[in-house]
């Protein structure tokens, strides 16, 4: 395979993938283990429905380069830090996780999941109190702010301090859950959550690892991704299918309650002399490659 398409859609499938998957099926490989991350569905409503914020990564980035996706990454250790709450409590977060009783745990993925959307998007999910949410994020004071915590100068916890503000993790709502499968070099364990657009606030590309953002009805993006006019991952491009149904942000806030966050991990089978890729429940994204590396 010479390509991170394949010749009917905008699927991210790396060329290296193949020859991956076999040394992990010959014990050649140690899969490394997956780092805890959280991504954002940032919706506000627009006409015919909700619209969802997305960015596209620079081609040259080493992980998933050129593929939509949503503001999002890695925690922080000092994402675990003492923080400013409100919201469901951080045992409730755990269990809803699929954390169990680890609530520091959770406050970490629930942290990293706020501080990610500030950090790419400038927008805010904290208020000066439990019941308020912080109306302008522009300036050269939050700027700089901002900077600060992408460098890791400033830590998330020591930013709300200053500022007297509150963490809003009753505006979140947990939406799905995939782990990188075990033969990518780059692992990650993400939740994906939902949030509307605080009223006031704006997005901007506030990213370094982004060229290009954009507001898009869900639907119009999967066309996109169909058609193979948009490269997305698995994971991105389903849960935007999964967007589809709800008329208003509210709604998809309202059913993020019920949604089943049990991890969707990629299974890859050797199955008549093919590599059968799979994850399980999402039966689109099932690849058979020939010997040869090339889509069967």
């Amino acid at each position: 395979m010479s390509s991170t398409t394949n010749a009917t859609n905008g699927q991210w499938f790396p060329p290296e993938w193949p020859d991956r998957i076999r040394a992990l099926a010959a014990g050649e490989l140690t899969p490394p283990a997956p780092r805890a991350a959280a991504t954002v569905l940032l919706l506000r409503d627009g006409v015919g429905g909700p619209d969802v914020y997305m960015l596209r990564r620079r081609a040259s980035m080493a992980f998933a380069g050129g593929a939509y996706a949503y503001p999002g990454g890695s925690v922080d250790p000092r994402d675990r830090g003492e923080v400013a709450w409100a919201g469901p409590t951080r045992e409730e977060w755990a269990r809803r996780l699929g954390l169990g009783e680890d609530a520091t745990a959770a406050q970490a993925v629930v942290c990293a999941a706020v501080r990610e959307t500030f950090e790419e998007a400038g927008v805010l999910l904290a208020g000066p109190a439990a019941d308020t949410v912080v109306a302008d994020t522009t300036g050269a004071d939050w700027e700089a702010d901002r900077a600060a915590l992408v460098a890791r100068e400033l830590s998330f916890a020591d930013f709300l301090g200053r500022r007297g503000l509150v963490l809003r993790s009753d505006l979140l709502g947990g939406w799905a859950r995939w782990i990188t499968p075990e033969f990518e070099s780059r692992r990650y364990d993400t939740w994906f959550f939902v949030a509307a657009l605080p009223a006031g606030q704006r997005t901007r590309n506030a990213s370094t690892e982004a060229d290009r953002t954009v507001w898009i009805r869900p639907q119009d993006a999967a066309g996109g991704y169909d058609r193979g006019e948009l490269l997305m991952m698995p994971p991105t491009i389903a849960t935007l299918r999964d967007l589809a149904p709800y008329g208003t942000a509210a709604e998809v806030l309202s059913a993020a309650a019920t949604r089943d966050l049990t991890p969707v991990l990629a299974r890859a089978e050797l199955v008549d002399g093919q590599l059968v890729l799979s994850w399980p429940g999402h039966e689109e994204f099932t690849k058979r490659i020939a010997e040869g590396g090339e889509d069967a």
